[in-house]
């Protein structure tokens, strides 16, 4: 049997994880941590926590995937980046080929999501400097016209993967998980 100061609620397990409340309720609303509910509140062992948190080093010792999401639509962006951060990618974002200008080495992601309409600069437009920068990273082009134009354009830039608009969560994590292998 857990002693009360064994025995934390969630900001006291967040202080002791050393990250935010909210992080800490939502692992616990979406089943990814150890705890139990006691009149509505979450409630968690610190020696659960304490192995929890010893898987968690193990996989962060794992060569993390960095993954580059451009896209114009915020909440697109924000969808992808959580559902992918969750399964222990590094996510960036941008709304447009002038937020990730100069396309660099340096920077390289593992793979990139790259919708075909966006402002300035367009999608196809934005894969040949892609190429042209990073060579053949992997690309995911998502979007809601898979038959149009720009798809034609792209494809002209080598071989991508293609998920149309709207794509569903499992849908992405599979792609990328086809790709990348984890």
């Amino acid at each position: 049997m857990a002693s009360m100061a064994d025995v934390l609620d969630a900001r006291d397990a967040a202080t002791y994880l050393r990250i935010n409340e909210q992080t800490v309720r939502r692992l616990a609303r979406d089943n990814e941590i150890p705890s139990f509910k006691v009149g509505g509140s979450w409630r968690f062992k610190k020696s659960s926590l304490d192995a929890w948190a010893g898987v968690q080093e193990q996989r962060s010792q794992i060569t993390v995937k960095r993954i580059l999401v451009i896209d114009d639509d915020p909440g697109i962006r924000q969808v992808v980046q959580r559902s992918l951060e969750r399964e222990g990618m590094t996510v960036d974002t941008a709304g447009g080929g002038d937020e990730i200008m100069p396309i660099d080495g340096n920077r390289r992601p593992d793979l990139v999501f790259l919708d075909l309409k966006l402002p300035g600069m367009d999608g196809p437009s934005l894969l040949k400097e892609i190429r042209n920068g990073w060579g053949n990273v992997p690309v995911i082009v998502i979007t809601g016209f898979p038959d149009g134009k720009l798809m034609e354009r792209a494809l002209n830039h080598g071989p991508v993967t293609l998920l149309s608009k709207p794509s569903t969560l499992s849908q992405i994590r599979d792609a990328v998980q086809g790709i990348l292998g984890q």
